[in-house]
């Protein structure tokens, strides 16, 4: 129930906000403990200074029907093969629990409408973006920053990036991030294969199996033997050739990952 907005002398002290805005959810504390903000300042330009909208702090509620949508868009969208969240999840891209806390929920929102070059384009609508912010900053709710090294950003003026198998016999349909070369590929035909052999990518081999280096090598040889709808054509690969696609898709940094 939405409330009339308070007089000067009853409003909490700090909570200046409530100057402008209406109570609500008064029992749950200051109106920054869900929205952020500076709830100091009556300076509309200082007061929402990072401030979250309504639609960005649903995750607060506990609505355990929400939260059960919220996890299961960011596993089917397999976000943790790339990002850390929730305190799981691959090294191959920036932790998101940490850019909930640098960047605004507006900022997180873009991110994914209008992904990088390296990031699949989800084609998500408005309602699954917002869902998706608020599994990033409910993830990262109570956790400590934990300092770790910058993830390493590989240029392609290298000249040599093009000579490594993937790059060579894969990257015309597919894109990846791996940890030795950046990323590789040019292709949006075939999936994104970030992360492919840890626990975080879909198993989306024969009967719902993980993909493993001898699964690859069996798809590789003969894509339609595992999945008679499969439009790939069988890739020939020396032992020397599958030992470095091999090497290239493996993953060390993951966290919370099962050993």
């Amino acid at each position: 129930m939405f409330l009339a907005a308070a007089p000067a002398w009853g409003r909490p002290q700090g909570q200046l906000c409530l100057t402008c805005h209406l109570t609500h959810y008064a029992e749950r504390g200051r109106c920054s403990d869900c929205h952020h903000g500076n709830p100091g300042s009556e300076r509309k330009n200082i007061a929402h200074d990072g401030l979250r909208a309504g639609k960005f702090v649903r995750f607060t509620l506990g609505d355990r029907a929400e939260k059960r949508e919220r996890d299961n868009l960011i596993d089917q969208r397999a976000c943790r093969r790339c990002h850390v969240s929730d305190g799981r999840g691959n090294r191959l891209a920036g932790s998101l629990d940490e850019a909930a806390v640098r960047k605004t929920a507006g900022e997180l929102a873009v991110s994914i409408r209008h992904p990088v070059a390296t990031m699949p384009n989800f084609c998500l609508n408005e309602g699954q973006i917002t869902s998706l912010v608020n599994a990033v900053f409910d993830g990262s709710s109570g956790r400590k920053p934990v300092e770790t090294a910058p993830v390493k950003v590989h240029f392609s003026d290298s000249g040599n990036k093009s000579e490594d198998i993937f790059s060579k016999r894969c990257g015309s349909c597919h894109r990846t991030l791996t940890e030795r070369l950046g990323a590789l590929g040019t292709g949006n035909s075939g999936p994104n294969l970030s992360g492919l052999f840890s626990q975080y990518y879909p198993k989306t081999f024969k009967n719902e199996e993980d993909w493993t280096a001898r699964n690859l090598g069996d798809w590789l040889k003969n894509p339609r033997e595992i999945q008679v709808w499969a439009r790939m054509q069988p890739v020939v690969l020396t032992e020397r050739e599958m030992a470095e696609l091999v090497a290239i898709f493996s993953v060390f940094s993951g966290v919370g990952q099962n050993k």
